[in-house]
């Protein structure tokens, strides 16, 4: 079988496929009309970030099988043409979620305790700012997440016992009788009441066209002054326009951004001069070990859909209902 990367995997995960006998070809880079031409002969694609596998991509494919996400999310797939064209999608939920844990708590500290702002002061001679009492402590304080998956779940057990913090959670879409499984850890509203009581807000929604957008102005305004937000899920989730206002006015205490709605960031992102933000590159599951477990997790979905068997995390189930997938068990 041929298995295309867009873009180069760990080798870890090479070595599983070449050792059940694969063969493996890597795209000289990830634009669409590099990878397209390669798009023919490949009966599995292994799937970073840096290319949509859209509909043109998928069709242009004479025997593709599976495309295997190698993190959580799938919304560089058109996930319903691969449904068309009776491709599985596999994604790798769960894989990444305690490192984007730590990632979270790395930015929630920083900016409580105002990390960047006391490394630059001393760097610039000021060591008297210790006695302005910037930072601020977390125990005891509200936790509030959007979301409450695996990564959420983690972020509030670990922000619970550490810290001591209340935890609250709005998340519609988690059936009634789950959330009553998590009562002693966590307490369900409405997203106005998420914002107006919690002093750190993180966010773990997919994007989807509930979620675009899911904090703006209004939720922004409805937020303390001392509150802050830390996103790691994907940038569209928050309006950055109100965002780069709420930080310029100091009407919120703070931002941790892993994710933004353009990607690299531009040069004239309005957000590169808020000295109340801290970013990083999308980069809260790239740890060295979680990268390797994201590619080897993508690996073995592969290698199960060829040894004849339905693979762990189908993004779109009702592709196995076609003929060519009756042979699965």
């Amino acid at each position: 079988m041929n298995i295309l990367l867009p873009q180069p995997v760990e080798v870890e995960a090479i070595a599983l496929l070449e050792q059940a006998g694969h063969a493996i070809v890597t795209a000289p880079d990830p634009k669409p009309q590099t990878v397209l031409p390669l798009m023919k002969n490949a009966h599995a694609v292994i799937l970073r970030t840096g290319i949509s596998m859209s509909r043109e991509l998928i069709e242009a494919a004479e025997d593709l099988l599976v495309i295997a996400r190698t993190g959580g999310g799938f919304d560089n797939v058109d996930v319903q043409a691969a449904t068309d064209s009776g491709v599985i999608v596999t994604s790798n939920l769960g894989v990444n979620s305690i490192s984007v844990c730590e990632h979270v708590l790395a930015m929630m500290l920083s900016l409580a305790k105002k990390l960047p702002v006391l490394d630059k002061a001393v760097r610039d001679g000021d060591f008297s700012i210790r006695y302005q009492n910037l930072s601020r402590d977390l125990h005891g304080k509200t936790l509030g997440l959007l979301g409450f998956g695996r990564i959420g779940f983690l972020v509030a057990t670990a922000c619970k016992t550490i810290f001591n913090m209340k935890v609250l959670a709005c998340d519609p879409f988690l059936p009634d009788d789950i959330k009553a499984t998590y009562k002693e850890l966590a307490s369900f509203v409405d997203k106005e009441q998420l914002c107006r009581q919690a002093d750190v807000i993180s966010i773990h929604v997919p994007l989807t066209d509930e979620t675009r957008h899911a904090l703006s102005a209004r939720e922004f305004g409805w937020m303390k002054k001392e509150t802050i937000v830390i996103n790691t899920s994907r940038g569209p989730v928050i309006d950055e326009e109100a965002l780069v206002a709420a930080l310029h006015n100091a009407q919120i205490g703070g931002a941790g951004l892993d994710v933004f709605e353009k990607e690299p960031v531009p040069a004239d992102n309005p957000l590169l001069k808020q000295t109340n933000v801290i970013m990083t590159p999308h980069s809260a599951a790239l740890t060295n070990e979680c990268v390797i477990r994201m590619a080897t997790d993508a690996a073995e979905r592969v290698l199960e859909v060829f040894a004849g068997k339905v693979p762990l995390n189908v993004a779109n189930p009702a592709v196995l209902q076609a003929d060519r997938w009756q042979h699965l068990v």
